[in-house]
């Protein structure tokens, strides 16, 4: 069975619980808490795929990093897939808990690539087209790549909004190039 399969499985456990108990909003914290952290320490995702490091030591090392931080539920959550050994997609399953809750609340994350760091202004003006383009609400997160020399490419789900410099001097040279082999 894929990753994608059996991490969306655990993730819609999860997701039947928090509202089961009704403490959905908490839940959520929790993975975003959970999801950001695993992003951020390549170094724990790699702990915990690893196959030398007993189960044991690796249910001690999530307790230790989220004691205190997360609810019961989810620390119990947790728990249980390091016992199925399961602990290897932790970051999947977080990652499909966000997707879904996304899903549920309307929501569409969206990463808008630009040449320069825009100011709070311009990002507000994205986030607001993008908002009306698709009739969601749109998590926006900014990176900067200079390669694209200028515009923004803007990435939602399967959906690619590219009004960068670069792309336009790619078709430029493709409009080019065909009229001349004409």
């Amino acid at each position: 069975m894929s990753v994608y399969r059996i991490s969306y499985r655990y993730a819609n456990s999860l997701m039947q619980l928090a509202e089961e108990k009704k403490i959905y909003s908490k839940i959520a914290q929790d993975a975003d808490l959970i999801y950001s952290s695993l992003e951020a320490s390549k170094e724990l995702r790699t702990v915990l795929k690893s196959p030398v490091i007993k189960s044991t030591a690796k249910k001690n090392i999530l307790t230790k990093i989220y004691q205190n931080k997360i609810s019961k539920e989810t620390e119990s959550f947790l728990e249980f897939v390091v016992e199925k050994g399961r602990e290897d997609i932790l970051f999947d399953v977080f990652k499909e808990f966000i997707n879904l809750r996304n899903k549920k609340e309307g929501i569409l994350r969206a990463k808008v690539v630009s040449a320069v760091e825009l100011n709070d202004s311009v990002k507000k003006k994205i986030t607001s087209k993008l908002e009306k383009e698709t009739e969601k609400i749109v998590q926006s997160k900014f990176v900067v790549d200079e390669r694209i020399i200028g515009g923004f490419v803007a990435e939602l789900e399967d959906t690619v909004y590219d009004a960068s410099v670069r792309h336009q001097l790619k078709l430029l040279r493709k409009k080019f190039a065909e009229e001349i082999s004409i």
